[in-house]
């Protein structure tokens, strides 16, 4: 796809006319289609829309819940900028198909999958920064988010929190001990048993 079809195509989903076409195609360039794609790929620009992100949402979440502890922002927050929420917006507002990527990287399945569509929009965000402020990043931003934000079951806490509040409370203060079997997969996203 052309750098004027990208923006022509992006244009309605984003809200915004993007001046700088190439930028734009190197964000939704992916590291695997560089051969085939001259440029550089999206993960500079996922840096910066990853934090562009946070603090347009938590900003949205302070104003939207002005009772809120800094606890339950917290939770709405990471529930709201984690990879499978900007997974799911990814695919809501047609991003993969337009992600330029070698065929190992288009077949990819389950969390690596999800992970890709997550980069692709932080990356998409940066460049609505550049190219146009923080004002177009903070509309599209709020045109997807400010939903979700209101959702209720936004605030729930990981599975983790859960368990070590339940035991507090039902034995007296007392909380689980844990022990590391096994870990796995990548720094940035370990599994462990």
């Amino acid at each position: 796809m052309t750098a004027d079809a990208l923006a022509e195509a992006l244009a309605p989903r984003t809200g915004h006319a993007f001046a700088d076409r190439q930028r734009l195609q190197r964000a939704l360039t992916h590291a695997s289609a560089r051969s085939t794609h001259a440029g550089v790929d999206y993960e500079r620009f996922e840096f910066l829309g990853d934090r562009v992100l946070g603090l347009v949402v938590a900003d949205m979440l302070l104003a939207a819940f002005p009772d809120a502890a800094e606890g339950e922002l917290s939770l709405r927050l990471n529930a709201l900028v984690n990879a499978e929420a900007l997974s799911d917006i990814a695919e809501e507002i047609g991003l993969p198909e337009l992600i330029r990527a070698g065929s190992d990287v288009r077949n990819l399945d389950g969390r690596k999958r999800t992970n890709l569509r997550a980069d692709a929009l932080e990356s998409l965000i940066a460049v609505l920064y550049l190219d146009g402020g923080l004002e177009a990043a903070r509309a599209f931003i709020h045109r997807y988010w400010q939903p979700r934000s209101q959702a209720i079951g936004a605030a729930r806490r990981d599975a983790k929190t859960e368990l070590q509040e339940w035991a507090h409370q039902a034995a007296a203060g007392a909380v689980p001990a844990y022990r590391v079997d096994g870990r796995e997969g990548p720094d940035h996203d370990p599994l462990f048993t």
